[in-house]
């Protein structure tokens, strides 16, 4: 999942999808209506990899709050975002229990279960990516053995 490409424009309902990039433009394409459309570089433009919620402790990403929404609703839809505050905030600390509730406010609580339940809608969000391999040498190396032309005597 690439939050990247995703985001949020300020006075614009919605999320939307980096498509292209001009000199002082991105052109982004609605994820609710598909409509694309010039984004300028005077807009103020949010990546969602770039946001993150404020808690007790460090601030959490929005992909581990997404992520934990996602495991937690098993990759249901949320509630809805038009509930009343007092859900949102039960539902909001039941899914992030370490948000921190005088700053982070019931307008951005309805913006992220909204954000989550549009890409839950789209079938944007998907957290296998995030299991990967160690790396590792693909030539394990013998420290008693010497390296090809170093100056050690037999070489």
């Amino acid at each position: 999942m690439d939050l990247s490409k995703i985001l949020s424009i300020s006075g614009k309902n919605g999320l939307f999808q980096v498509v292209s990039q001009g000199k002082n433009t991105v052109i982004v394409e609605s994820l609710n209506d598909k409509k694309r459309f010039p984004a300028f570089g005077h807009e103020k433009m949010s990546s969602l990899q770039e946001i993150s919620v404020f808690t007790t402790g460090d601030d959490l990403s929005l992909k581990d709050v997404f992520k934990a929404f996602h495991e937690k609703l098993e990759g249901k839809p949320a509630i809805d975002h038009k509930s009343d505050n007092n859900t949102l905030k039960k539902f909001f600390l039941e899914m992030v229990p370490e948000f921190d509730r005088d700053r982070v406010y019931v307008s951005d609580i309805k913006k992220i279960v909204s954000w989550y339940n549009t890409l839950v809608e789209h079938e944007l969000l998907d957290f296998k990516e995030e299991i990967t391999e160690p790396e590792t040498d693909e030539t394990p190396s013998d420290p008693t053995t010497p390296e090809a032309g170093s100056d050690e005597p037999g070489n």
